[in-house]
C-alpha cells in the first residue's frame, strides 16, 4: 500500500519512527507534502533520508499571502530536486480564508503553470471553493495530471471523472456521516484511485482516537476496498500501480 499524501513534519513521532511503523503496516511508499518554504524543505529532507519517502513542494492556499515571483522561483528550484514527485499542495480554501482570495488564485495559477513546465503532477487542496477550483482547473490545467487530494466534492464526482483527474481518499471517507463520500470512492475509475492519510489529520474511524500517521492508511484502504467490493490485495495492487504512474517513483 502507499500513502499518497501526508505531512511527516507535522506528526509528533520522529520521521524514522513514522516510516518504520508504516513499513510494518505494509506501506511501501509515502508522499510527504510541503505547504510553504519551511515545510517544502523539510519534505525534501525526509525524501533524501528515507528511500520510501518522496516529496511534493508547493504553497498551500492558506499560506499564499505574499506569493510573488521570488516565491515561484524558489518552488521552481525545489521542483528540480530528484526526490520531488509533485507540485503542491495548492488550490483554494475559502473556509478559513487564511490568505486573500486573489492571492490564493495567483499562487494557484502559478503552480498550475509550474506543474506543466516541470511535467509533474499537481496536488489540489480545495475547501468551500469547489466551483472556483473546478473552473480554474478546467481553464488552465489542460494536459496537467491533476490529483484531487482528500477528495471532498462528492456531488461533483462525475464532472471530475470526465475531466480525467485523479482522486485520493483520506480517513474521512470512513466516517459514519460520510456516506456520499464513500459512494464517490465506490464510483471513481479504478485507474484514477489513490488513498492517503493527510496525517496528522483525518484519522480513520477505526483508530480515530489517535493522531493520524502514515501506517493508518491501511485502514482507509480496507474501507475503500469494502465499498468497491474488491479484495484488499486487489485494491493494493491497483493503488500502488496508480501511484507509480502518477508520481513516477
Amino acid at each position: 500500500m502507499i500513502d499518497a499524501h501526508t505531512h511527516l513534519d507535522s506528526c509528533a513521532p520522529p520521521d524514522d519512527e513514522l516510516v518504520a511503523a508504516a513499513r510494518e503496516a505494509g506501506v511501501t511508499k509515502i508522499l510527504t507534502v510541503g505547504t510553504d518554504e519551511r515545510s517544502n524543505r523539510s519534505a525534501l529532507a525526509a525524501a533524501e533520508g528515507f528511500g520510501a519517502v518522496w516529496a511534493a513542494v508547493g504553497r498551500h492556499p492558506n499560506s499564499a499571502q505574499g506569493f510573488d515571483d521570488a516565491a515561484l522561483e524558489d518552488l521552481r528550484a525545489l521542483a528540480a530536486h530528484p526526490r520531488c514527485a509533485a507540485i503542491g499542495e495548492t488550490g483554494l480554501d475559502f473556509f478559513r480564508d487564511g490568505a486573500p482570495r486573489e492571492e490564493q488564485m495567483r499562487a494557484f495559477l502559478a503552480q498550475v503553470a509550474l506543474a506543466r513546465e516541470v511535467a509533474k503532477p499537481l496536488v489540489i487542496h480545495t475547501r468551500a471553493a469547489d466551483d472556483d477550483t473546478i473552473t480554474l482547473l478546467k481553464a488552465h490545467a489542460d494536459g496537467v495530471r491533476v490529483l484531487l487530494h482528500c477528495f471532498s466534492m462528492a456531488d461533483r464526482v462525475d464532472e471530475c471523472v470526465r475531466a480525467g483527474w485523479w482522486f485520493s481518499f483520506a480517513g474521512n471517507v470512513t466516517y459514519p456521516k460520510s456516506a456520499a463520500l464513500a459512494d464517490a470512492a465506490r464510483r471513481v475509475p479504478a485507474d484514477r484511485l489513490l488513498v492517503e492519510t493527510d496525517a496528522p489529520y483525518l484519522t480513520p474511524q477505526a483508530v480515530r482516537k489517535h493522531p493520524n500517521v502514515p501506517a493508518y492508511v491501511a485502514h482507509t484502504a480496507r474501507f475503500v476496498a469494502g465499498v468497491r467490493r474488491v479484495e484488499y490485495a486487489e485494491l493494493e495492487a491497483q493503488v500502488e500501480g496508480n501511484a507509480a504512474e502518477l508520481y513516477g517513483w
